[in-house]
């Protein structure tokens, strides 16, 4: 079983932070009319029918002006009005009754917040198809060439005023004090979930935002579901991973399972387990990891926390995939590994400490400076810097031959500083150690470059030989 169910994610963080779309150009044309001309595509695709004649809706009376019996019947009759779906791409039809039906979704909104005995048993699959005709849609198809998520503006959902509506509707009922699940799982079921799984492709932040919300509520609520979200969340990201690269709702999914994670019963199963080698730690492989990298790494130490022998399989997956080729990726993992860090326990620590600071000597060692910046800021972690003392005669001299050398030969005087920092750190933790080290080096060095001149010395004796051989050859004495 499962856990209890954690404090759900704010709606306010939401993922999707945007940035206005340069003006360089793209084959000739703008990214702006590129844009442009997908939003068109997008929006006219994303929701509604076209209509061929205007719709009209028979306004009925304020379910406040009617007596308390008769309230739940007319309570029926607005929800079904509220199935009708309009063209929000054509802004000049049913204009009003566009506004009849969201002032009727602000009333819904209103009344099942503060009403009490509305709840019958007849109203649930009245709710949930009211729902479904509103949010569940074909989604506009996403070419990930032609849209960059750190770069360009979403496109925004045309049918937002009621579609807000509508989600805030379902959450007020999913968290009212009469909502029954016993009876509601006969509606929210499997098909429902997997509909719902599948807006969070939306590129609409806002809808993503309450999507999370409302997925968080169901796992909350209905316990026989929990084992398949999960598992449908599960295919998502390896889908993502392995085929797609593209899925705009990654973030946000990973925020709910931050806190079923926190959920999770001890000992762990071996489902969980597996998730977490195999989904979270190949989700750090992809492109646009930094879209979502805060939330994963929030997941994969809430993993840790909750089972300490996770951390050696976590560590060395996070070094086998560690980026060869893209410093701000680079500088991504250094900062989890420290947040890693901040929780492990010593004895974990012990197992993993070579192939991490043989990692981390070669980012010190790294021309970026951002990179060796960002690796030499653990010696400024008062608690990564007792374990570092605790095994100074393991890590010591790992790190000691590259820190040597880039105080002697960096470009970057603000990294020589943190170098030379890191260096008396080393001397008062270990001061015997540190100067056999250093006579080590020098003796190294010396016999490296005592090698390098017979080298030198070998190539120009060889080449005064092919010299005087070339001389010879042309008849000329020598």
């Amino acid at each position: 079983m499962m856990g209890d169910r954690p404090s759900p994610p704010s709606r306010a963080m939401s993922s999707a932070a945007t940035t206005s779309p340069s003006a360089d150009k793209v084959d000739g044309f703008s990214r702006k009319s590129v844009r442009k001309a997908k939003q068109k595509r997008s929006q006219s695709s994303s929701q509604f029918r076209s209509q061929g004649k205007p719709i009209e809706l028979t306004p009925l009376p304020l379910l406040k002006d009617v007596p308390a019996p008769e309230q739940p019947e007319l309570f029926l009759k607005k929800l079904q009005q509220c199935c009708t779906v309009f063209d929000f791409m054509d802004t000049l039809s049913d204009l009003k009754m566009k506004e009849y039906k969201r002032s009727t979704l602000n009333e819904l909104v209103d009344y099942v917040t503060v009403s009490r005995g509305y709840l019958t048993e007849q109203a649930y699959p009245d709710v949930v198809k009211m729902v479904s005709h509103n949010i569940f849609r074909t989604l506009p198809p996403s070419d990930s060439n032609e849209f960059d998520p750190e770069e360009d503006e979403p496109t925004l959902e045309a049918s937002w005023p009621h579609l807000q509506l509508v989600y805030e509707f379902f959450i007020r009922f999913l968290e009212s004090q009469e909502f029954q699940p016993s009876i509601a799982k006969k509606y929210i079921d499997q098909k429902f979930v997997l509909q719902l799984l599948e807006l969070f492709d939306s590129e609409d932040p806002r809808e993503r935002d309450y999507l999370k919300t409302v997925l968080h509520r169901i796992y909350g609520k209905f316990l026989g579901l929990r084992a398949f979200i999960r598992k449908q969340i599960n295919n998502i990201f390896l889908r993502f991973v392995y085929e797609t690269e593209h899925f705009n709702g990654v973030a946000e999914l990973l925020e709910i399972l931050g806190s079923i994670i926190n959920g999770f019963a001890l000992p762990l199963k071996a489902e969980h387990k597996q998730f977490l080698v195999k989904v979270l730690i190949p989700l750090h492989t992809v492109r646009s990891l930094s879209l979502f990298h805060a939330q994963l790494a929030y997941c994969i130490v809430q993993f840790l926390e909750k089972d300490p022998t996770l951390t050696e399989p976590v560590i060395r997956g996070l070094l086998k995939f560690w980026p060869k080729t893209c410093s701000q990726k680079e500088v991504m993992f250094l900062g989890e590994l420290e947040e890693i860090l901040d929780v492990i326990e010593p004895t974990q620590f012990v197992k993993i400490q070579e192939p991490l600071f043989k990692q981390i000597s070669r980012c010190v060692s790294s021309p970026h400076f951002q990179v060796a910046e960002r690796a030499l800021y653990y010696w400024n972690n008062e608690y990564i810097m007792s374990l570092i003392e605790e095994n100074s005669s393991v890590i010591l001299p790992i790190m000691f031959a590259s820190l040597y050398r880039i105080s002697k030969e960096h470009w970057n005087p603000a990294i020589v500083a943190l170098v030379y920092n890191v260096l008396k750190a080393f001397m008062e933790m270990n001061s015997t150690l540190f100067d056999e080290l250093t006579a080590t080096y020098k003796s190294d060095r010396q016999r490296e470059k005592k090698k390098e001149k017979e080298r030198e010395d070998l190539w120009k004796k060889l080449e005064d030989l092919e010299l005087k051989r070339g001389l010879r050859s042309d008849g000329i004495p020598t």
